[in-house]
């Protein structure tokens, strides 16, 4: 039977003139944020006797006198703009059901997306008999959420060529509170792959596409064998995403460019060793605090 055994080995100390800048009010369940009654009660926060106190576990933010605490784990909640990756549950009368890790199934309505080769005009009959050659069951689907109901669920919208089903690649599904909000949630990295950083905690790692003006409405997903160094690349990628997740690290561009290349001097199946991971980790940490000053 094959053993293998691991040696302790040092760590690289993250130093503290750079460690103390990033200390975070963490609270729990229970914990009196504040006995100041000038702060007003945010998401996350309970009044109980003339204090303020924490309902879920996480940071605590403030803006202004608003405060609330931002729970490390939990599922989706939508705003308006976010860009999603989902998967599609069940085909409906003039919409699609999708999953998109929240409290409820996302809806997106066939008069929300473009027509094959983008073309507009108003959606028929055929167009609605048509729908399970758009989008299937099991579809991966890029989108933006056009809308959020009172009751929590949310309207997609795929109305722009960069949105639409999903060729082939790698899913890794995260807590949405670990993705940075950014300006833009697609990325071309330049090891060879390109990622969606779906705010909904759906990450999705692909090959970058050479040409990208090919697309037809979003419908046609590219289905050509990938090569092996491609399938390197984003097999690295994904073990380094899992990694920064470990260790609760925000997941935007430059995190993830900088722990892929921290991981290159290992193999791709021992960047999750619990030694070679922390290491990794850490030095990503270190170039980030660097970075920011």
């Amino acid at each position: 039977m094959a053993m293998e055994m691991r040696l302790p080995v040092p760590r690289k100390p993250v130093s503290e003139s750079l460690g103390r800048e990033t200390k975070k009010h963490l609270v729990v369940p229970g914990d009196t944020i504040t006995t100041d009654t000038g702060f007003m009660r945010g998401h996350g926060t309970y009044m109980g006797e003339e204090k303020l106190i924490a309902s879920v576990a996480g940071p605590v933010e403030r803006v202004n006198k608003l405060i609330c605490v931002k729970a490390l784990k939990t599922r989706y909640n939508g705003e308006v703009g976010d860009i999603v990756v989902g998967r599609i549950t069940e085909v409906q009368q003039k919409r699609w059901k999708v999953e998109t890790n929240s409290r409820l199934d996302s809806v997106l309505l066939l008069s929300s997306m473009n027509l094959p080769g983008g073309e507009l005009r108003r959606r028929s009959a055929e167009d609605e008999l048509a729908m399970r050659g758009f989008l299937q069951e099991g579809d991966l689907i890029s989108a933006e959420v056009q809308a959020v109901f009172s009751d929590g669920a949310v309207s997609l919208h795929t109305r722009s060529l960069k949105y639409g089903k999903l060729g082939q690649g790698v899913l890794v599904q995260v807590s949405p509170s670990l993705v940075k909000r950014q300006k833009t949630h697609f990325h071309d990295l330049p090891c060879g792959a390109s990622v969606i950083l779906g705010n909904n905690g759906f990450i999705w790692i692909y090959p970058t596409r050479e040409h990208k003006e090919e697309d037809a409405g979003g419908f046609i997903a590219n289905l050509e064998p990938v090569s092996l160094a491609d399938r390197e690349v984003i097999s690295r990628l994904r073990n380094c995403i899992v990694s920064l997740v470990t260790q609760r690290m925000l997941l935007y561009d430059t995190s993830i460019l900088y722990c892929y290349e921290a991981s290159l001097p290992h193999q791709i199946k021992d960047i999750l060793k619990p030694e070679v991971l922390e290491e990794i980790v850490m030095e990503t940490r270190q170039r980030l605090l660097e970075q920011e000053g």
